[in-house]
């Protein structure tokens, strides 16, 4: 079984990683699903993005828990029937979840060329100056990753990611930073940590305390 990777960012918070390696049926034939997740996974017309829910099913299993104790709000938000915080993410070939006591929100994106080009819709792109190709590519999925994983947290109607989520100045090698929301005349901070997974970029963002 392809854990990939478990990180315990403090003593309540676990972040899983899972590689997808496994077929649709070996992953089926092992996980249990409640009849509204049955019908959500036969509906989808991707067997990526059926796999990608499975495996995501195999980490609850890894932090104790089933598809059973996993619901849905309204918004579309996770939720665990225990009241812990759960966030979930899935690109291409790795499912991610993280569990813990604080609000949260996780993002996984792959690394593509085509974020450079679209990155004056999301992020201030001063902040990919100076910058080489791979460089650039890399901090704006990062960027988008933060504002991803800040809208996941907060979960409100009219969020934009260029009008409301901005990011204070970081580096690659910081591997974090600080970032606000700025939306229904208040203004939120949040701290984000992101890193590498092969060709992915791993972004999570907590409320600043």
């Amino acid at each position: 079984m392809p854990l990939y990777k478990k990180i315990n960012r403090d003593k309540n918070t676990i972040l899983f990683v899972w590689k997808i390696e496994e077929e649709f049926d070996d992953l089926f034939k092992i996980i249990s699903l409640k009849e509204t997740s049955l019908i959500r996974l036969l509906n989808m017309k991707s067997e990526s993005h059926q796999r990608g829910f499975l495996a995501v099913r195999m980490l609850l299993l890894e932090a104790g828990y089933t598809d059973f104790d996993l619901y849905y709000d309204e918004f579309g938000k996770p939720h665990l029937v225990d009241g812990k915080q759960i966030s979930i993410s899935h690109s291409h070939d790795f499912s991610v979840i993280q569990v813990g006591d604080c609000k949260m929100g996780i993002d996984l994106e792959i690394l593509k060329n085509k974020i450079v080009t679209i990155a004056p819709r999301f992020m201030d792109v001063m902040h990919l100056k100076n910058l080489n190709k791979e460089e650039k590519i890399k901090k704006a999925t990062v960027v988008w990753g933060v504002k991803e994983s800040i809208f996941k947290i907060k979960n409100e109607k009219g969020i934009s990611f260029p009008n409301h989520i901005f990011e204070n100045q970081f580096s690659l090698n910081d591997f974090g930073g600080i970032a606000q929301l700025k939306f229904n005349n208040t203004i939120e901070e949040y701290c984000f940590t992101f890193e590498f997974i092969e060709n992915y970029a791993l972004v999570c963002a907590f409320e600043k305390k």
